[in-house]
């Protein structure tokens, strides 16, 4: 194998680093951008086509722009970590030239820098508000999300793990739909109880049963794994795990949820 001739795994690190070292900076700025372009527009298009936003508090349309910041930026990273993830080559384990915890290109690590700058600007805003647009939980999914994307962004090291990690975003869109039915008195709703068992599959598929095959494919690849920086060892074999916790109780909690509803329906 090609990897065979690199003497150490400092040099083949060195030979997969980003060759464009500008990338990561951009596509923050593009991710913040973004953020506040879609929280304006948001706000322009509720207020002019929407009745019932302004009737709501000040807070309350605050929490519905924000609502729609991380509804795009679900959609946008959950179509790129699928794509890179499973149709496209770029991870693929018959990659021979790289551990396949060194692949990256220019386009994952932009999207990556796209999903930094969107965290970022969350995260200030939960400060900002704290505790009105999310509580400690909120605060600890950030800071890990923010550490673990912009260390895979700005080394190379660890993109497929983080891509499954993101793939969860999924059910971001069906979670802020759901507030927004809530909000807009539209609970007790046909739309509210389909959105709801929507939520639960997908909150089985994206976040329990893909971090099961997460696990899965880091006990294949091990030994590539372990010979990652520690900094990288650390993310790949720490945050899964807790991320994994945080998601089953939150499971617990919409399956609770579900069954309610399921039964006031009846």
């Amino acid at each position: 194998m090609a990897i065979q001739s690199y003497e150490s795994y400092d040099m083949l690190l060195k030979q997969f680093l980003l060759p464009h070292p500008f990338v990561p900076y951009i596509s923050m700025l593009v991710g913040m951008f973004a953020s506040k372009l879609v929280y304006d527009l948001n706000h322009l298009l509720s207020a002019a086509y929407f009745k019932s936003y302004s009737n709501l508090s000040k807070m309350q349309r605050i929490e519905w722009n924000n609502r729609a910041i991380s509804t795009v930026h679900a959609l946008f990273i959950t179509a790129m970590s699928l794509y890179l993830v499973f149709w496209s080559d770029l991870y693929s384990d018959q990659q021979l030239n790289a551990f396949v915890t060194l692949q990256s290109s220019p386009l994952s690590t932009f999207a990556l820098g796209v999903s930094v700058g969107y965290f970022l600007t969350d995260l200030g805003m939960i400060f900002w508000f704290y505790p009105a647009l999310g509580g400690l939980e909120y605060v600890v999914h950030h800071l890990l999300s923010v550490a673990s994307v912009a260390y895979a962004m700005l080394t190379g090291e660890g993109q497929l793990y983080t891509y499954m990690v993101l793939i969860s975003e999924t059910t971001t869109p069906g979670i802020n739909l759901r507030w927004y039915l809530d909000t807009t008195g539209m609970k007790g709703s046909r739309t509210y109880l389909i959105n709801g068992v929507v939520i639960f599959i997908a909150w089985l598929v994206a976040r329990i049963l893909l971090f099961m095959y997460l696990f899965y494919h880091l006990y294949l690849h091990y030994q590539q794994v372990k010979q990652m920086h520690i900094i990288g060892k650390f993310l790949a074999f720490g945050v899964p795990p807790i991320l994994a916790v945080m998601n089953v109780m939150w499971f617990g909690k919409i399956f609770k949820g579900l069954k309610k509803t399921l039964a006031k329906s009846q």
